[in-house]
């Protein structure tokens, strides 16, 4: 039993969407007395520095731009041998911040699930912890019940358990397994511990004292098949200063029309030049304005017509009030701030989680879904216009505008955490 406060190390790893809930959950965790170290890439320590957190990078800017780069990151049976490619020196240095990190407080590592592997090479060597994943969307636990979609494919409700459990072996054995597990072997191996003998996903899931959902039950109840203990608590958004990051020019373009529509395939998504010429196409026969988010303004026809503005980034939460439509990738981060907004949305998945955030929007009925491999101008155009003048569909934008806006308290949720890992809550809370 522990007699001192725990020293909260929140890691995660990716893209805006995955910095930014873990984020709210350091700096709740501050808000409640705790002491809190911040680990992520290095591409985002600006971000974290602005917060005021404590913090460590790992990695390097080349090699998260590197994995960003490749195309095959955006296909569905790709995208995990490049994600996971020689990930084992990550998962080392991981290993070797985390252990550095450390004080003589009792140890909580809340952890994005690709960071579990490093969390439990630290405790597999002798280090006293307890481990906390926080999945920021359903997808990320996996599941043999309904709704369930792998990748483009959703698998019918008449399919057999044991079919449905077998699928997921051969998803394993196939595209996950052989890149994912290897290499988080090989980093075993590199510091004397044995091998993992389960899969990886199962290793994630299993290895963890606690998981956290950063989603509401009412976007996705808990599954049976999910691991206990688990704690629901809700989509963590990110809330900047009004009208932060808007130029003069978005401004003036926000100020010179009636509403506008949105189009962005996700921060990391470097390979969108196809979602935005069609995105154009469809504007032009629309006759309305609109803003093109992403970084990479190569992504972009060369010239763009008046009624079109380029920005690399505007936080959403601030940009929202003033479009009639968002048409994104399905991130969840997105996903939730179109829910917040009451903004009717049209989904165009790539990979990972996008097909089944995708999925419970149209189940919500606050928008329509197109795959990525189908887009063209016309089905842009249509979608859009559906998007834009279904009284139902914002009925229903407006009903779920209104559930997120009662989100759960965050502290509650941290002191959640901590009386279910620790038995002498009086000690822990002050």
């Amino acid at each position: 039993m522990y007699s001192e406060q725990p020293h909260y190390l929140v890691i995660t790893t990716g893209s805006a969407g995955d910095l930014y809930p873990f984020m709210r959950v350091a700096l709740a965790l501050q808000t409640i007395g705790r002491k809190v170290t911040f680990i992520t890439n290095s591409v985002h320590i600006e971000k974290v520095r602005d917060s005021g957190l404590d913090f460590v990078s790992f990695g390097t800017d080349e090699e998260y731009l590197r994995v960003i780069q490749n195309p095959d990151l955006w296909n569905p049976r790709r995208a995990a041998a490049v994600l996971f490619a020689d990930c084992k020196d990550r998962l080392i240095e991981l290993d070797s911040i985390i252990r550095s990190t450390v004080t003589h407080n009792p140890t909580v590592i809340i952890a994005h699930p690709l960071v579990v592997p490093s969390a439990a090479m630290v405790r597999d060597r002798g280090l006293p912890c307890k481990i906390v994943t926080m999945v920021l969307a359903p997808f990320g636990l996996r599941t043999c019940y309904d709704p369930l979609l792998i990748g483009e494919v959703a698998v019918p409700k008449w399919v057999p358990m044991s079919w449905r459990k077998a699928f997921w072996k051969f998803v394993d054995k196939i595209l996950i397994d052989p890149t994912a597990l290897v290499q988080t072997n090989l980093a075993r191996k590199a510091l004397g511990l044995d091998f993992i003998n389960s899969s990886y996903v199962e290793h994630i899931e299993q290895t963890p004292d606690l998981t956290v959902t950063l989603f509401p039950t009412w976007f996705c109840n808990t599954m049976p098949d999910w691991p206990q203990p688990i704690i629901n608590a809700d989509f963590q958004l990110f809330d900047s200063a009004p009208n932060e990051n808007f130029s003069l020019e978005l401004q003036e373009f926000i100020a010179a029309g009636e509403k506008l529509l949105v189009f962005t395939p996700g921060t990391a998504n470097l390979h969108a030049s196809k979602f935005f010429s069609c995105a154009l196409a469809a504007i032009k026969n629309l006759g309305e304005r609109a803003i093109f988010l992403t970084k990479d303004r190569s992504q972009l026809p060369s010239e763009l017509p008046e009624s079109v503005l380029w920005q690399p980034y505007v936080p959403l939460a601030n940009l929202l009030p003033s479009v009639k439509a968002l048409v994104h990738h399905g991130g969840i981060g997105t996903t939730a701030e179109a829910f917040r907004a009451a903004t009717p949305q049209l989904v165009v998945p790539f990979a990972w989680d996008q097909f089944d955030n995708a999925a419970r929007v149209a189940e919500l009925g606050v928008g329509v879904v197109l795959r990525a491999s189908q887009i063209n101008s016309r089905r842009f155009e249509n979608a859009i216009r559906l998007l834009m003048t279904s009284q139902e569909l914002q009925l229903h934008c407006n009903e779920i505008s209104c559930k997120l806006n009662k989100r759960l308290d965050l502290s509650e949720c941290c002191k959640e955490i901590e009386s279910t890992l620790f038995s002498n809550k009086s000690t822990l809370w002050g």
